[in-house]
């Protein structure tokens, strides 16, 4: 079976070129890669300090924690709550705070399929750059995943 890529088609090298996942097998190991296209298609990089190619774990995993870190922002709080109330029924903030602060424990339970469909809600884009990475984040993303993640409280609460 194999896994998603995570960040397909939302990562990009700090000149725009997409850079796609690549995986390798030694043995029975498989090492997965997101790589620059610039790479694959043998196009001039110049002398950029860039990496062309990064290990698709440790990228995924800093994405991961970085979205973690966004959506308890006051200022990404702010806008789930307006964007939520916006929507439709009203969600009480206590419980809008609680899924945000869970989302970490939530995302340890999800499939792989499931966490990059995540994913794709959350993030816009994430640029390497060569000082690190620039994730760009849809707070209204983060609306629709915090509604998902109180439904079934409520629906508990209801039985």
């Amino acid at each position: 079976m194999q896994t998603p890529a995570l960040l397909k088609g939302l990562i990009f090298s700090e000149t725009g070129a997409a850079m796609t996942p690549t995986a390798t097998r030694k043995g029975t190991r498989l090492y997965r890669y997101y790589v620059s296209m610039d790479v694959i298609r043998n196009r001039e990089g110049g002398e950029s300090e860039v990496p062309s190619r990064l290990p698709a774990g440790m990228i995924e995993d800093a994405v991961v924690t970085e979205v973690r870190r966004i959506a308890q922002t006051p200022e990404v709080v702010t806008k789930v709550l307006d964007a939520l109330q916006q929507d439709g029924p009203q969600v009480r903030e206590a419980e809008v705070i609680a899924a945000l602060n869970d989302f970490g424990a939530l995302w340890n339970q999800l499939f792989p399929a499931e966490q990059a469909r995540i994913i794709q809600l959350l993030v816009r884009r994430v640029t390497v750059t060569a000082g690190g990475l620039a994730v760009d984040v849809r707070a209204e993303g983060i609306g629709g995943v915090i509604r998902e993640m109180i439904a079934p409280t409520r629906m508990e609460a209801a039985e």
